[in-house]
């Protein structure tokens, strides 16, 4: 059985629909949800769901062991980012080549990199008025969503789409298209 740890900041509602997905698979679990944020949603998530779920500051995740010891003892075959905010440190990365995946709001490398993420992406997008917008999982290495490209969805965006339009179309491709590809990396 795959072992699957998930790292968010926010809502959860990405871990949400991972945890449910493979809830009765005979592939993998979601053993673990780690996140920065000690009043995020995701924990009372979690708590209903009867998944783990700790919270770490930004000395144990990258100026000590303490989040990569956590992990290590975790063993996870995956390492998810689901809506978390901060930067990976390299040692993690380093002790996980290839195991760490991230999704963005976005079809990279357009609308990539440091503060670029949730609504800041679907307000440029608009902006700029974007014909088509998306999602991507991508691996995640030492820079904001530099990592080789492992699938990307896409949806159009009318003239007419506001901000919390294309969050709305955004969601639904990542509900519909991140638990199976985190099955099919899992799969290889």
């Amino acid at each position: 059985m795959k072992r699957v740890v998930i790292f968010a900041s926010g809502s959860g509602s990405n871990a949400e629909n991972l945890i449910k997905f493979f809830y009765n698979s005979d592939i993998a679990s979601v053993i673990q949800v780690l996140t920065n944020n000690p009043h995020a949603k995701v924990l009372d998530r979690c708590k209903k769901l009867n998944v783990s779920a700790l919270s770490f500051n930004r000395t144990a995740f990258s100026k000590s062991d303490d989040v990569l010891n956590l992990l290590k003892a975790s063993q996870p075959d995956l390492i998810v980012l689901a809506g978390f905010l901060w930067k990976f440190p390299e040692f993690i990365l380093k002790e996980f080549e290839n195991k760490v995946i991230n999704i963005h709001p976005a079809l990279l490398p357009k609308y990539g990199g440091k503060g670029m993420y949730g609504m800041n992406v679907h307000q440029a997008v608009v902006e700029n008025n974007e014909t088509e917008t998306g999602i991507t999982i991508h691996y995640v290495n030492e820079n904001y969503d530099e990592g080789a490209i492992i699938f990307q969805a896409k949806c159009e965006v009318l003239a007419s789409d506001s901000a919390d339009d294309v969050a709305g179309k955004i969601h639904l491709l990542e509900m519909e298209h991140f638990p199976s590809v985190v099955n099919e990396l899992l799969l290889n």
